[in-house]
């Protein structure tokens, strides 16, 4: 099956989408802040309403404002309702969860009760669309180019003294198959995790050993001296349940884990150099 896929947001997970559909022949046009490379402006009404017209498939994956205004349904929600698109997408977050304490959550759970109030806002307009959607809550997102095998290797990579810290995580690549996989399942909210949540000094490790590098020192989140939204990222614990995926829509994980992720991203880089 192929279409014509309008993202509204060409970031890092939108983009290796985009590329991996063009290469089973689907036409894809995606929006940016400015228009240039392959994609239209977000504020061209013209060129993004005319897309809409000929979209088989939309998808967004733009984050809500602070206030908790999508501003892809301000700007065209009306449109995506009354397009013809056969499927209609969206990229949530699973910090719309809050804090579980460590406790497995599934697609069951409440959302708003975290510090993601905003995206739990945009999360369920979407779900109140008049329209059939699925929606994606997605974890910590990782792959080439963006894992912690680039903080090592800058500088930044920590190791917190929080030893009950876990959360989940998912690489790029998996949530482009869960999105394909969606074509031909049923609408609904799903948990898009690997199958082994994990804390971040785990993977920081792994980083490590992979670089042939010393793990950082452990220090306490005040002599890392971390920003307010890193701060927030480790005041939460929780484990994804990714389940419901695997039984709706037939989607398994490339990478279950995050050894496996980086071990691919690690040999794809090790593959050209040479």
């Amino acid at each position: 099956m192929t279409g014509h896929m309008l993202i509204f947001g060409m970031g890092y997970t939108a983009s290796r989408l985009a590329e991996r559909l063009r290469g089973q022949g689907w036409q894809v046009t995606g929006t940016k802040r400015m228009s240039g490379e392959g994609a239209v402006a977000f504020d061209d009404r013209f060129a993004v309403l005319n897309a809409l017209e000929s979209a088989t498939h939309i998808l967004s994956s733009v984050p809500p404002l602070a206030e908790g205004i999508d501003p892809v349904l301000a700007s065209y929600g009306e449109a995506i309702v009354g397009s013809g698109a056969r499927w209609i997408g969206y990229l949530s977050s699973t910090g719309v969860y809050g804090d579980t304490g460590g406790a497995w959550v599934d697609e069951s759970a409440a959302v708003g009760q975290g510090r993601r109030t905003a995206r739990a806002e945009a999360d369920l307009a979407w779900q109140a669309l008049p329209r059939d959607v699925h929606l994606f809550r997605l974890p910590g997102i990782y792959g080439p180019g963006r894992s912690a095998l680039d903080r090592v290797r800058e500088g930044k990579a920590h190791r917190i003294d929080l030893p009950s810290q876990i959360f989940s995580r998912i690489h790029a690549d998996d949530i482009g198959a869960a999105v394909i996989a969606s074509f031909t399942g049923p609408s609904g909210v799903y948990n898009i995790a690997d199958d082994l949540p994990a804390s971040q000094n785990s993977v920081i490790e792994y980083a490590c050993d992979l670089l042939g590098q010393a793990w950082p020192p452990l220090q306490t989140v005040e002599e890392a001296q971390l920003s307010p939204m890193a701060r927030g990222f480790y005041a939460e614990n929780r484990r994804i349940s990714n389940g419901k995926a695997k039984r709706m829509l037939g989607w398994m994980p490339t990478y279950n884990d995050y050894k496996q992720g980086l071990s691919a991203i690690w040999n794809g880089e090790r593959q050209k150099a040479d």
